[in-house]
């Protein structure tokens, strides 16, 4: 092997490693669903595949955005672009969350404890996939523009995303829709904000809190195996 290709796997071993882990647990996901289909022949959670899907989206477009982030001519020019894709598809990740209301709404032979373990790997990787990619985003506002960037970008992607959850979830609108018709899209948008529910409100308030709480345990989760290493050096 190399030293070149030995090195550069070496620096990126881990960021490898949570992307075969990720791989794998859409794997279990997708074998589930498909267990579920084949005992019960009903295909009510087929629908979480497409979710997951696109919750591979912004991981796959932020991954591509840190690898051409090293590049200065392309952080003016082709980044710009990638990251505004990035954020369309962005709330697709936790938004597989709001799939665990499904929980018992139909009558099948399936048992309630089955299903709990679906959703729960369902969402879990969801939101795995949504904290890596944002903090990959965050390193980048981080090495171009500082720290206090790095966390005001945050704040306002779980802010957005929160919002782009509650779209999607309660007004029916998708990432897809704003590529497809922005005009109608915005429309919607403003007609929203300008009369917003009490229940939007609460929805969009408190999945921001919890989506920032959740980045901040596994951002703290991962400083604290860095400070290990490093001691043990």
């Amino acid at each position: 092997m190399p030293n070149s290709f030995r090195n550069t796997f070496a620096r990126h071993k881990y960021k490898a490693g949570i992307f075969l882990l990720l791989s794998a647990a859409s794997l279990v996901c997708a074998t589930l669903v498909a267990a579920r289909i084949a005992y019960s022949d009903s295909s009510q959670y087929l629908g979480l595949v497409w979710n997951l899907f696109l919750a591979w989206i912004p991981f796959v477009l932020a991954y591509l955005v840190y690898m051409l982030s090293w590049r200065r001519l392309l952080v003016y020019f082709a980044i710009p672009i990638f990251a505004f894709l990035w954020l369309i598809f962005f709330p697709n990740a936790p938004y597989i969350l709001t799939d665990l209301q499904h929980l018992g709404q139909e009558t099948t032979n399936v048992p309630l404890w089955f299903d709990v373990i679906l959703l729960t790997w369902f969402s879990w990787t969801g939101v795995l996939l949504g904290v890596v990619s944002l903090n990959l985003m965050q390193e980048i506002v981080k090495r171009e523009f500082g720290r206090w960037l790095g966390w005001i970008f945050v704040f306002a992607v779980a802010g957005l995303s929160s919002a782009g959850i509650y779209i999607g979830r309660f007004i029916g609108l998708n990432s897809w829709d704003i590529l497809q018709n922005p005009t109608g899209t915005a429309e919607n948008l403003w007609s929203w904000l300008q009369d917003p529910s009490l229940r939007s409100i609460g929805f969009v308030g408190l999945y921001t809190v919890f989506f920032i709480f959740v980045y901040f345990t596994f951002y703290a989760f991962g400083h604290i195996l860095q400070e290990g290493a490093e001691k043990s050096i």
